[in-house]
């Protein structure tokens, strides 16, 4: 079954073709703080990410999302990005999932806030 789901799916990660591809072409660069891979083709005109667990994009952090849209030359590896003190650490699109925001008074909260400011219409 799982060379079923391997062959003929991309979103549980990389397929037999994309394996394969990797395997004749590919030179491994590194790889960042959640497993995922990174490759280029030998002449470096190409650059692929194979992810650990789920395809999304989200995943990857800004600087190697950098180094795959050849925004800069040089992989994290090689030449790591100065960071702000100010700066966050990546965090992945949580959106969908029990970790996203939810304003105060959204029903989506574990505890509600008391609004002692609103008042529930009602008819009369």
């Amino acid at each position: 079954m799982k060379f079923l789901l391997r062959l003929l799916t991309w979103w549980n990660g990389q397929t037999l073709g994309t394996q394969i591809w990797t395997a004749r072409k590919g030179v491994k660069v590194g790889e960042d703080d959640q497993g995922n891979t990174f490759y280029q083709t030998r002449d470096a005109k190409r650059r692929w990410v194979i992810y650990n667990g789920e395809s999304e994009a989200s995943r990857v952090s800004p600087d190697w999302h950098g180094w795959l849209h050849f925004t800069w030359d040089q992989p994290p590896t090689k030449a790591p990005l100065a960071h702000k003190t100010w700066e966050k650490p990546h965090q992945e699109n949580l959106t969908g999932t029990v970790a996203a925001y939810a304003p105060p008074g959204s029903i989506r909260r574990d505890v509600p806030v008391d609004r002692a400011d609103y008042e529930a219409w009602a008819p009369e």
